[in-house]
């Protein structure tokens, strides 16, 4: 393979759907974004329309290929999909139509299904096989809510023609004209009906959450020949050869190659992963195992991971419910205005709280609110509250991994700011990392895409990238005592937001 051979990659994510181009040494070349709406029928329901979700990634496609020169459209050598994750859809096999609204992957409409499982005992099967908790998070529970709630979903899996997806089945399957149905391992290790360890659905799931098995696409592993995109679309014949996660995508975007190393992206919400090699890591704190990716031989790494449901949606509720803000950029300059003390605190379980407490009926809380609470005071807030939610996350890991994270690597829109990453050196310890290119994930899809295509050797082969500069480090400033001050009463915070709706 050239050495001047490309790769495409999409990133379809929760606000908006990315179109990039990435060279064969990883470089980021050009990239085209469009938006994405939400919406929130009801309190703790967000969903999206699959239709516009299709349109928004078409239109950064679009937009990319008429960027480009004809020479460059050329030497275009593999695409790799990078998507939004557990967010599920449902659509007819023969003619396409979507079969009511994709359930986002923080929707919690389906948590009284989850609390019916817990109570008829399934919860210790699934976490066995599958690694994860009973909880709206997943896609089992959206399926089983939209077969009841859509009548035309169940009419359709009934005569055989019913299909589900997560996001990257969904565009993979528009993006072959229909002709591919079919999905990888790190995102089926989110839906709650794959086994973790065989990396194969799993039938007695599927028979006791009441999920029908021929809906489920074809499972393969995260680099594979997933077909070619259709004749009739951007970058028509370009062969598709990876996808991944969103999250995966970008632990592997910040090099976490070796066991114990880290990641946290920033992005609608906050995840932490960290590699484990080839062992399944099980947590009693609420961490969940989940597949990673694999190498060029097939061989499995797993992750775990801590999930934050709301981090950026913070700082968008700043900027379009309180209007404190302009853009989400200004958040850091108006932290920075507010002096030391945190006595002012922010929960933001907008829609519920991920780990460890998977509690869909906690809501957000703004608590120590003094007569002279100002807007710089609760944007300072409301970043220490997305670092504070991360850093229960690394104490949890610490437990399960028997072993402190030696740094963070960190990635996603809200890491431009410096308060965030302050915030996290200091709540857990560490030194901080920030590379000059916060998006990581389209670089990990593409490397994978690249390695499955032939264009390089493994996946150590992006650990440098030419031309990049330094990452920028955080290290911590507080002293262990203050510290643990400061987290003890973050937990209380938590604790009183926890069960409002229940």
């Amino acid at each position: 393979m050239p050495n001047n051979a490309l790769l495409l990659t999409l990133d379809q994510g929760t606000t908006s759907s990315r179109a990039s181009l990435h060279t064969a040494a990883g470089q980021r070349l050009l990239s085209r974004s469009a938006p994405l709406s939400c919406r929130h029928p009801a309190d703790g329901w967000v969903e999206q329309d699959g239709e516009e979700i299709w349109a928004s990634q078409l239109a950064a496609l679009q937009a990319l290929e008429q960027a480009i020169s004809p020479e460059q459209r050329q030497a275009v050598a593999a695409c790799g999909i990078a998507n939004q994750r557990e967010t599920t859809l449902l659509w007819h096999r023969r003619s396409g139509a979507l079969l009511g609204p994709a359930i986002v992957w923080q929707d919690g409409r389906s948590a009284g299904l989850c609390a019916g499982w817990k109570r008829n005992g399934l919860e210790p099967l699934a976490r066995a096989r599958t690694g994860l908790l009973l909880d709206p998070y997943f896609s089992a529970s959206k399926i089983v809510w939209l077969l009841r709630e859509q009548p035309e979903a169940a009419a359709a899996a009934a005569d055989g023609e019913l299909c589900f997806g997560t996001v990257n089945s969904w565009l993979l399957w528009r993006l072959t004209g229909g002709r591919v149905h079919a999905t990888d391992r790190s995102n089926a290790s989110r839906t709650l009906l794959m086994d973790l360890e065989r990396g194969q659905w799993d039938p007695e799931l599927c028979g006791a959450f009441g999920v029908p098995a021929d809906i489920l696409p074809d499972l393969l592993p995260c680099h594979a020949d997933f077909g070619a995109i259709t004749a009739e679309l951007p970058f028509a014949g370009v062969p598709i050869r990876a996808m991944l996660g969103d999250q995966q995508a970008a632990t592997l975007g910040q090099n976490c190659l070796r066991p114990g190393e880290a990641k946290c992206t920033y992005g609608t919400g906050a995840f932490l992963v960290i590699n484990t090699g080839s062992r399944i890591v099980r947590s009693d704190g609420g961490l969940l195992s989940t597949y990673g990716w694999c190498g060029a031989d097939g061989s499995a790494t797993y992750c775990l991971e801590g999930s934050v449901l709301n981090a950026g949606t913070a700082i968008q509720w700043l900027r379009d419910g309180l209007r404190l803000i302009e853009s989400s950029a200004e958040i850091d300059a108006l932290a920075a205005t507010a002096p030391g003390g945190r006595g002012l605190m922010l929960v933001p379980a907008f829609t519920g709280w991920g780990t460890p407490h998977w509690d869909p009926h906690a809501r957000g809380l703004l608590i120590g609110i003094t007569r002279d609470t100002g807007g710089g005071a609760i944007a300072r807030a409301t970043l220490e509250s997305i670092a504070l939610a991360v850093a229960t996350l690394v104490e949890l890991a610490t437990e399960a991994l028997g072993a402190p994270l030696r740094e963070l690597a960190t990635d996603g829109g809200a890491a431009a700011a410096d308060g965030l990453l302050q915030a996290q050196a200091d709540s857990c310890g560490l030194e901080v990392r920030r590379r000059a290119d916060l998006e990581s994930t389209s670089r990990g899809v593409a490397l994978l895409a690249a390695l499955d295509a032939g264009v390089v050797p493994g996946l150590d082969a992006w650990a440098t990238i030419p031309g990049e500069p330094a990452a920028t480090r955080f290290q911590p400033s507080l002293s262990d005592d203050e510290r643990e001050r400061w987290l003890k009463r973050w937990r209380e915070a938590v604790r009183r937001s926890l069960a409002w709706h229940a």
